[in-house]
């Protein structure tokens, strides 16, 4: 049986390789115009988890007509996509001599300071916004190399593949199971972790709000940063001006422990702050959002108190 799910994942690995080796040998203008027709096949024929997008607008966007909504999915179609055309010409066009021609900064100046100066580690978050890929490849080729947690991909071909794209320029992986102790030896030695942080995280997660719903987050985040003293810096890799790989990475916020420890000194604190700050992220171009995950899988459930005896 192993075998034979081996060789079926072999199989899947050779199918998206051509279909990459495709993607690069097509202009990058050309691949936008797959990415639109894609967008539109998928969201108006194949109509694939077209209940759960829906549901994601229109909580998030109750005062949107139908029509608004639609459309918006239908662009966050061509945005995933597009992401992965990205991805395919990311490092074959992206290099250390031309980086200015695709990426642009905005708020740098505080990340650059804290990363070369600051001994403490550095916890950057994000969203599944933008091309945060393209992003955590950047940085790694502007000599800023970064550790993100990451589930591995059932698939170990892929698995390796995409982890060898992400490790080309300095973003070391670590796995989210069992990747505790590493994560931790990391924050120990100063480096900078990366980490996406709008990810369902279960009933015993950190109920926040996010886009007026209450939303279950992962309490590491928030507890990496004040055990260990490290500032969390939000940020974000947003398309720019409907070109491809043109990408505007900018620090949207900055919040230092040290300086702030009276207004964020809880696990709840933090967690609130950040989410915050990445739905004022996601709210500037909403069809760069990943609606199509279940952010908001479940309601929270409220325990029962015990009767006192």
């Amino acid at each position: 049986m192993r075998t034979k799910q081996m060789v079926l994942d072999y199989l899947v690995y050779v199918v998206v390789r051509v279909l990459i080796c495709i993607a690069q040998a097509m202009r990058i203008e050309t691949g936008q115009a797959a990415a639109r027709f894609l967008g539109w096949f998928f969201h108006e024929v194949l109509r694939l988890r077209r209940d759960v997008i829906e549901e994601n607008l229109l909580h998030a966007f109750p005062e949107w007509s139908d029509d608004q909504r639609r459309r918006l999915a239908r662009r966050m179609w061509e945005h995933l996509f597009l992401l992965v055309i990205e991805v395919a010409h990311a490092s074959r066009k992206i290099h250390e001599t031309n980086w200015r021609d695709y990426i642009s900064l905005r708020n740098h100046e505080k990340l650059v300071r804290m990363l070369l100066q600051d001994d403490r580690p550095t916890l950057i978050v994000t969203a599944h916004f933008g091309n945060f890929e393209v992003a955590g490849y950047v940085l790694g080729l502007l000599g800023f190399p970064t550790y993100t947690v990451a589930r591995t991909l059932d698939n170990p071909y892929l698995d390796r593949f995409l982890n060898d794209f992400r490790g080309r320029t300095g973003q070391y992986m670590i796995p989210k199971n069992g990747g505790y102790d590493q994560i931790v030896d990391v924050l120990g030695q100063g480096k900078t972790m990366t980490m996406l942080a709008d990810q369902y995280a279960g009933q015993k997660g950190c109920w926040v709000e996010f886009f007026g719903r209450e939303a279950s987050a992962h309490k590491a985040i928030a507890l990496f940063a004040l055990d260990n003293d490290c500032p969390v810096i939000v940020s974000s890799a947003r398309r720019v001006d409907d070109r491809p790989l043109h990408v505007e990475l900018a620090i949207t916020a900055v919040a230092d422990s040290r300086e702030l420890r009276d207004e964020l000194g809880t696990i709840g604190d933090v967690t609130q702050w950040y989410t915050s700050r990445l739905e004022e992220m996601i709210r500037r171009s909403p069809e760069q959002y990943w609606w199509i995950h279940r952010r908001w899988k479940e309601r929270r459930r409220h325990r029962r108190r015990k009767k006192a005896a």
